[in-house]
């Protein structure tokens, strides 16, 4: 299987994934770029994958539907283009000899979801939508900082060596507000500095790697003391809900 991302816009990745003659594709906020690399490698689209509903990854849903006949799978429980087949939490789903299943994530949106498969030429892979970016987390549009929470919690329990597809480049900007929260963490700033050199060779710095966010990414790391004692020197909290609140706070806040 190849992984491929397709910018779109300013900072988007659609996902496309493909064996050479089909193809599915995640979130095409945009028709145009997918149409190109299905013309340009002579791919048959088959499905498009889709996390939540928010425009920048729905706009291109019906457009490629017509052009290609492809199937379109998404969240049960938020407004889609029609028709499509429509998933929840646990629901499984096999194409191009994968078997997805389906993790419920709200807190960016209400009824976001990623679709994970543990066997991808070996290896789990992940596209989490804006749930998790690589060094942050979406911003809580429609849920709860309990809600988020939990949703990252649920990633960051996946195995080490899933790959992490995220919808867009954000890696720099958060990794500097990071770097702020974590200024001594000697893994944050290796990465940094790899992902720094990646975006110097317009390269994207995805698909990242639970790992490595695990290592890295504030918003997985908001119980660790450090984090912790970060969070705490800037606002008042109480537990580990509110904790995690005023750091989503702080990144929005961010310059």
């Amino acid at each position: 299987m190849t992984l491929l991302p397709l910018p779109a816009f300013d900072d988007n990745y659609i996902w496309m994934l493909h064996d050479g003659r089909q193809a599915l594709v995640v979130d095409p906020g945009d028709e145009q770029p997918v149409l190109q690399a299905l013309q340009t490698l002579g791919l048959q689209l088959k499905a498009i994958l889709v996390t939540h509903h928010h425009a920048d990854h729905v706009g291109g849903v019906d457009e490629l539907r017509a052009a290609t006949g492809a199937v379109v799978y998404g969240p049960a429980g938020e407004q889609m283009p029609e028709p499509l087949q429509r998933f929840q939490d646990g629901d499984t789903l096999d194409l191009l000899g994968l078997h997805f299943t389906v993790l419920d994530v709200p807190g960016h949106t209400a009824g976001h979801i990623a679709w994970y498969t543990s066997d991808c030429d070996g290896q789990p892979l992940l596209f989490c939508g804006d749930t998790l970016f690589s060094g942050g987390c979406g911003r809580l549009f429609e849920g709860t900082p309990a809600q988020m929470l939990a949703s990252l919690d649920r990633l960051a329990a996946l195995p080490g060596s899933t790959r992490v597809c995220c919808a867009h480049e954000y890696t720099l900007g958060n990794l500097r507000f990071a770097r702020a929260v974590e200024p001594d963490n000697a893994a944050l700033q290796d990465y940094s500095r790899q992902c720094e050199a990646l975006r110097a060779r317009q390269q994207p710095t995805l698909p990242s790697t639970i790992a490595v966010e695990r290592d890295i990414n504030p918003f997985l790391r908001s119980r660790q003391p450090a984090v912790t004692r970060a969070v705490l020197a800037r606002a008042a909290a109480s537990d580990e809900i509110s904790i995690f609140a005023a750091l989503r706070e702080w990144k929005n806040q961010f310059k």
